[in-house]
């Protein structure tokens, strides 16, 4: 039977982020690391028009910047050098602008198969290895470890065991982990748009009556839309044809990027706020989105996981105790308890804020928008925000 110091299930962005993360510290420390993952990941990146995209903050930039991979990745990242907020059928706007900031970007938009191939060969053979593609069906604790159970029967040990599996994980579940979960009764449509006149790097957040949308620049002068509506709503138009989808959605978000053209394969998937009720154990850790699964509207999802991830290879790093020891697992959970608490309470108020129909409550955030543009300590903290400094003293 195979011994591993560190066993990631999943090797999807966060996973593999880990592991990167991981990866130097480890070498020097003789740790044998294993990625199991259920899908193999391509040999080489193909552009797609329809490529699912990931906005990665400032501070995710930086991230990886440290960790070398920034270069690679900055290929094909779609700089956002404002984000242009808006309230259908009110008179207040509010506009965040790198260079107000003074930073190059107030983020960037990129393709997840693009990232994943930056992330994938920067890993070291000699200190990852891959379990790709398998599956694990059984997780079993052990005094030292978990063993883990793959899907055809063979088995692996490891003194720690990382679950990345995503925000309907299976073994989070079998591990008798609970969630709590806040359902929005929406779906976010996802597709990929082109415009008649080029974005600039302009970011959209617009919210209306039926819920918010973005609109996110990406290469080649598409955009990423994210359209959030009720289930029902967003069913019906998943299912139109392109020329009504393009005019109703025209009709929503307006002219500020001249005519909408063209429209990609359109994708749903129902939005709930899914938090993880443990993220630690001994010998355990839960990442990702298995550890909190964000509303996508403000993009705060993956680079908390990200930095979740940091702090977690810090933390393991840092330690002199045996590798799975609890008081260090319990340490890192500390650490990102604010950060955490501070990015999943933004990303639900903004939801439920802007998703509010009431009169009074409409009125109040009309009123809280002219007062984010005009104020300019309102405004820098909202723009750390979404940069993903909002809870660091160093940036």
């Amino acid at each position: 039977m195979s011994r591993f110091n560190l066993a990631i299930i999943g090797g999807g962005l966060v996973g593999a982020s880990l592991a990167l993360a991981l990866q130097a510290g480890a070498k020097a420390r003789g740790w044998k690391i294993v990625l199991i993952e259920p899908f193999a990941p391509g040999d080489s990146y193909q552009p797609s028009y329809d490529a699912r995209s990931s906005a990665l903050s400032f501070g995710a930039r930086q991230i990886y910047q440290r960790l070398g991979l920034w270069q690679a990745i900055g290929q094909r990242a779609e700089p956002i050098k404002q984000i242009h907020v808006s309230d259908r059928g009110r008179f207040s706007t509010a506009r965040l602008s790198a260079m107000e900031e003074g930073v190059p970007a107030l983020g960037y938009v990129v393709e997840n198969a693009w990232l994943g191939q930056c992330l994938w060969r920067a890993l070291d053979k000699e200190v990852i290895s891959w379990r790709c593609p398998a599956e694990v069906t059984r997780l079993q604790p052990l005094e030292d470890g978990y063993r883990l159970t793959l899907g055809d029967e063979t088995q692996l040990d490891c003194d720690l065991a990382i679950l990345a599996d995503g925000g309907r994980s299976g073994l989070r579940e079998q591990l008798g982990i609970g969630v709590r979960k806040r359902p929005y009764h929406q779906s976010a449509l996802i597709a990929n748009i082109t415009t008649s006149e080029a974005h600039n790097g302009m970011a959209f957040e617009r919210f209306t009556d039926e819920g918010p949308m973005a609109l996110l620049p990406l290469p080649d002068n598409r955009c990423a839309l994210v359209w959030t509506r009720l289930g029902m709503d967003a069913q019906r138009l998943a299912e139109l044809d392109e020329r009504s989808f393009l005019s109703e959605l025209q009709s929503v978000f307006g002219y500020r990027l001249g005519t909408l053209r063209q429209v990609g394969v359109r994708h749903l998937y129902p939005l709930s706020l899914v938090e993880a009720e443990e993220q630690v154990r001994g010998h355990l850790v839960v990442l990702g989105n298995a550890a909190h699964s964000l509303h996508p509207i403000a993009g705060q999802g993956f680079n908390l996981s990200l930095r979740d991830a940091q702090a977690l290879a810090e933390a393991l790093l840092a330690s002199t105790a045996p590798l799975g020891d609890l008081a260090t697992l319990q340490a890192y959970q500390a650490r990102q308890r604010l950060d955490q608490q501070l990015t999943v309470g933004f990303s639900d108020q903004v939801t439920r804020l802007f998703g509010n129909t009431q009169p009074l409550v409409a009125l109040g955030r009309n009123i809280g928008l002219l007062g984010l543009d005009l104020l300019p300590p309102a405004k820098r903290w909202f723009a750390r925000q979404a940069m993903g400094l909002g809870t660091r003293s160093d940036a």
